[in-house]
């Protein structure tokens, strides 16, 4: 069988895309007129009733405080360039993050207007949620977005809505290492997909049952060992690292991505970059 490949710049042996997921300070709460908490908490507590869980939202409140330092030193110590896939509305309440990305020189793109379910939004609600997600961050840091990050679930009618509003890749893929072209949705207006990976995220040692530290830095390290090897081989690759400020930025974690930052620096040929540079670079090397 015919593996997956593409040549990167300067004859790289695999492209490392870092993705720093901002969703502090737009999660649900009846406070921004939800009918309900957030689902995703540490401890798994989720009550369905109208009622805030103040202590899970001062959890996530913990990225920005105490996490987003630790994240955003390691990020300049190891020169790692990052995709910072952001919910419009963290970087509005919090506005030291979207100056972070800017003073870091990386690239933001668009996590939703709120990190919310857009899959319950029809035609018209998810048009002017995209637009209100790339009218805000322009605003936070000067540039608008040109990649999109759904919370996981997404519409028959994203894809075409996100073309129809300029962007020009789109990460809620998961099927290969590889990016490629959607020549279907909007058959003349064809749009560069950069799939992303769930394997690799530090949500792992959120969920239950739950990574350790140890067991996230190991699969980590294997996974870019094994897609370095390939790219010696010939066939060249990209691997996708997905980090969150209130998880991997607790000090019982961060150790484990400074020594994953420090093995990926021990190689050469490794292309450190934005998703927005790799999907550049396929589209100019591969042609709609």
């Amino acid at each position: 069988m015919q593996e997956e490949r593409i040549d990167w710049p300067d004859g790289a042996k695999m492209a490392l895309s870092v993705v720093v997921n901002v969703e502090e300070g737009s999660e649900q709460t009846i406070a921004r007129g939800d009918k309900g908490m957030e689902p995703v908490d540490e401890l798994g507590i989720f009550i369905k009733a109208p009622i805030r869980n103040y202590a899970n939202e001062s959890n996530y409140l913990y990225g920005i405080k105490a996490g987003a330092p630790r994240v955003v030193k390691l990020l300049r110590e190891y020169d790692i360039m990052t995709s910072w896939t952001v919910a419009a509305l963290s970087l509005e309440n919090h506005p030291e993050i979207a100056r972070a990305i800017v003073d870091l020189g990386h690239e933001p793109v668009s996590h939703g207007w709120r990190w919310i379910h857009q899959f319950k939004l029809n035609e018209e609600q998810e048009r002017e949620f995209i637009r209100k997600a790339v009218s805000s961050i322009e605003k936070t840091c000067g540039v608008r977005p040109y990649g999109w990050l759904s919370r996981y679930m997404l519409t028959d009618n994203t894809r075409r809505l996100l073309i129809e509003e300029g962007f020009s890749y789109h990460m809620d893929d998961y099927s290969g290492d590889v990016p490629f072209w959607d020549r279907d949705t909007v058959p003349d207006r064809p749009m560069v997909i950069v799939p992303y990976q769930l394997d690799n995220n530090d949500m792992k040692m959120w969920t239950d049952p739950a990574m350790t530290p140890e067991q996230w830095l190991a699969y980590a390290k294997r996974n870019f060992d094994q897609v370095y090897r390939e790219g010696e081989e010939g066939s060249p690759k990209m691997m996708s690292l997905g980090l969150h400020l209130r998880i991997i930025g607790r000090p019982g974690r961060i150790w484990a991505l400074e020594e994953f930052f420090k093995h990926v620096r021990k190689f050469d040929g490794v292309w450190i970059t934005t998703r927005k540079a790799i999907a550049d670079h396929f589209a100019q090397a591969h042609p709609a």
